[in-house]
């Protein structure tokens, strides 16, 4: 089969066997190199995925809310400075709201739009009662934005006029469970009887212990604001888009306009961190193995100096020389990478079976993206082409007369 194969070809691939330790290390550097490349970065996105996957399923990634209230001075001619002081914030409802939501729904950019009405209120059951917050919901779509079907512990996600949904550690303190039925009264003095139909585990105390989920026209009823929002909860396509997004409605719309990203802003630049340094992480790894493959290959070509000064003279010219170093640095980049994506694969699923929480289940989601495996096969080997420019050029120079005195 060789003699179908070019001069240069033949050539590298001889240069790598007679200097099988050396090459057999260098091997083995890309394959760890790669194999951290590769383990590190479906690790980082598999966490990352985890993370966004609990606050965009928890929480909507736009929220729409009335404007601030603002107390205006009463301007009198004997008052120069008067001093306004910020009003407490009533429940209001969103003016026009229907028109609102209906306008988001015609953005392209939106996926999912959904009215709801909060409130507090106080849970009682017997002698225990506990503040909590309700939210008015339509099932069908807020469901879709804030996944708690996903949450259930116990019951199921159905809400008629006449049932709640709240979380386990709010049942706890109650004393309740599925089925039980709870006193629900407000500041206004309206009381309400509901029969709890599931609970809801969020990962949060704080969460699980105060918010609960009622049909939207029992909490209109409820709260004395009939036919009123407090909130318009939307989803992106682009969740790293919201931010601009939402500026972008509070500068068309009379609401206030608050992202994901803004109100989760130390999560956002934690996310940010992490791939910046999954991104360092890379670039570090695939400088170290550049530079181990070029350090490989000077020294070869100093062993080699009386080899390819006998080449010279035999009529090779200084371009097959240059291929003949150039091979070798992509043959071996290309090795590496085969068997460190190989390695790195096997690392992360022993990894993924091996670390698990608490409760069995897994400590992150397991995401071997495509992409990652097409760029890592296509820049290893051209790193290692790369890192073979130096000593190739170094050795494509060599004088063939000085190279065979040695």
């Amino acid at each position: 089969m060789s003699q179908w194969l070019p001069f240069e070809w033949i050539a590298a691939v001889r240069f790598l066997r007679e200097g099988r330790l050396q090459t057999v290390f260098i091997i083995l550097g890309i394959t760890i190199g790669v194999g951290v490349i590769v383990f590190m970065s479906a690790l980082l996105t598999g966490l990352q995925a985890n993370f966004l996957n609990r606050v965009l399923t928890s929480s909507a990634q736009i929220q729409l809310l009335p404007p601030d209230q603002v107390a205006r001075p009463l301007r009198d001619a004997d008052i120069e400075d008067a001093i306004v002081q910020r009003p407490a914030q009533r429940v209001v409802s969103i003016d026009q709201w229907p028109k609102i939501a209906a306008r988001m729904a015609t953005l392209p950019d939106i996926a999912m739009v959904s009215p709801t009405m909060s409130g507090s209120a106080l849970a009682v059951r017997g002698d225990a009662s506990r503040a909590i917050s309700i939210s008015g919901i339509e099932p069908d779509s807020y469901f879709r934005i804030v996944r708690i079907p996903d949450y259930l512990v116990a019951g199921n996600a159905r809400l008629a006029s006449d049932e709640i949904i709240i979380g386990t550690e709010l049942a706890k303190d109650l004393g309740a469970s599925l089925g039980d039925k709870l006193n629900i009264e407000t500041a206004n003095g309206t009381t309400i009887v509901l029969r709890i139909t599931g609970l809801f585990d969020l990962g949060n105390k704080g969460a699980n212990e105060r918010n609960a989920y009622i049909a939207l026209r029992t909490a209109q009823s409820l709260l004395g604001r009939i036919g009123a929002v407090t909130t318009i909860e939307l989803t992106v396509h682009d969740i790293y888009a919201a931010e601009t997004l939402a500026q972008q409605i509070a500068a068309s719309n009379p609401v206030r306009a608050d992202s994901w990203i803004k109100t989760n802003a130390q999560f956002f630049t934690a996310v940010n961190a992490q791939q910046t340094s999954n991104t360092l992480i890379r670039v570090f790894v695939a400088l170290s193995v550049a530079f181990g493959i070029a350090a490989v290959l000077v020294v070869s070509v100093i062993q080699r100096s009386k080899d390819i000064g006998i080449l010279r003279a035999m009529g090779t010219t200084r371009g097959q020389i240059l291929r003949i170093f150039l091979i070798q640095g992509g043959l071996l980049g290309l090795a590496g990478t085969v068997i460190g994506a190989a390695v790195g694969v096997g690392g992360l699923y022993w990894w993924h079976a091996a670390v698990r929480q608490v409760d069995g289940t897994e400590l992150f989601p397991l995401i071997l993206q495509r992409e990652l495996f097409i760029v890592t096969l296509i820049l290893a080997p051209l790193t290692g082409l790369l890192s073979a420019m130096a000593p190739a050029l170094r050795a494509a120079r060599l004088d063939p007369v000085a190279a065979i005195r040695g």
